[in-house]
């Protein structure tokens, strides 16, 4: 990995109050059934319909830690980027998704923390009827700001 760049997120000094992130998402079957194969999740309401349409959603809905990932990967890859870690999240899904929705997913800095390396989101999720679907806070660590090896090494001659 030394001497492949990557490029990191958004560092705590590069973010701001009010930056925000919207994605959007369609919940695809493989998406569904990779995560059921990875978690050995067998819940029925998930995947089977005739069952799924003898409850009130009348059909398989989409697992909430699901859409939590999706909420993960903006984290991970957009705001603050890569590098960076959730330390701690606090969701409530309203309403179910089902299979196939679109959802619209929004994160935005509420606040700062300097002194500990930790930024507040607030995170909002809506499908195609405008329905909020998710909301929460979530408490992240961006990226650090990595060593230069060369620099490091040269210290002394400086």
């Amino acid at each position: 990995m030394i001497g492949k760049k990557r490029k990191l997120g958004k560092k705590i000094n590069d973010l701001q109050i009010g930056d925000s992130y919207t994605a959007s998402h369609i919940i695809e079957d493989r998406d569904l059934l990779l995560y059921l194969g990875l978690t050995n999740d067998a819940n029925p309401l998930y995947i089977q319909h005739d069952y799924a349409s003898q409850t009130a959603y009348q059909q398989p809905i989409v697992p909430s830690v699901m859409l939590f990932g999706a909420v993960s990967s903006i984290v991970s890859m957009h705001l603050p980027g890569p590098g960076s870690h959730i330390t701690q999240h606090e969701m409530t899904f309203p309403k179910p998704v089902f299979h196939y929705s679109e959802v619209k997913i929004t994160l935005e800095i509420i606040a700062i923390d300097q002194e500990n390396h930790q930024i507040t989101l607030s995170v909002v999720g809506y499908d195609t009827e405008g329905d909020k679907i998710l909301h929460g806070k979530l408490h992240v660590c961006p990226a650090y700001e990595p060593e230069s090896i060369t620099g490091a090494s040269l210290e002394n001659f400086f």
